[in-house]
């Protein structure tokens, strides 16, 4: 049976803790077809960089990153946007005006299939909805399956919408709120 996990938003401080966890991700199997950006670039990123990342997730009406613990640790984070309306996403997409978009997300190996997952969209869902958003949507690499598995007992479905992404071909996928 899945556990609790303890979910919350990232703090305002936590620009180190923020770079930790996402180069661990970066060095993730499958990082090559989850993320835009590679290990490399972030790693050479400075610390002001991660400080303003850490401020933007912490204090954003359009954005939000969340983060899963176990105990002091973190096992799984999860970023939140909302656009403007009439804007365009990371592949040139018009933005549907009432529809959330979920990127960057990883769970520790070690804590997948434990409910992570499902506490992280959760979290994610509520904020989105109190900004007035009725649907989550995120992109999965065709060749991810183990990700699009988790995102279907999330509560995501396939829209049938493709993209042509840098890394290959994303899936769309979205989930009611």
């Amino acid at each position: 049976m899945p556990e609790s996990t303890p979910v919350r938003r990232v703090l305002l401080s936590e620009g180190d803790r923020l770079r930790s966890i996402r180069l661990e991700a970066l060095r993730d199997p499958v990082a090559g077809i989850a993320f835009l950006e590679t290990l490399d670039e972030e790693a050479a990123r400075p610390a002001e960089f991660w400080q303003e990342r850490a401020a933007g997730a912490a204090l954003s009406e359009s954005a939000a990153q969340f983060i899963a613990e176990a105990g002091r640790d973190w096992v799984g984070t999860v970023t939140v946007l909302v656009y403007e309306p009439g804007s365009v996403d990371y592949f040139g997409r018009a933005r549907v005006d009432d529809r959330a978009l979920v990127v960057a997300v990883y769970v520790r190996p070690s804590h997948r299939g434990r409910g992570v997952l499902d506490s992280l969209m959760d979290a994610a869902a509520d904020w989105a909805r109190g900004r007035g958003m009725t649907e989550l949507a995120l992109d999965v690499h065709e060749d991810n399956i183990r990700a699009e598995r988790a995102y279907l007992r999330s509560g995501f479905v396939p829209t049938g919408s493709t993209s042509q992404g840098p890394n290959g071909v994303e899936r769309e996928m979205v989930r009611p709120l």
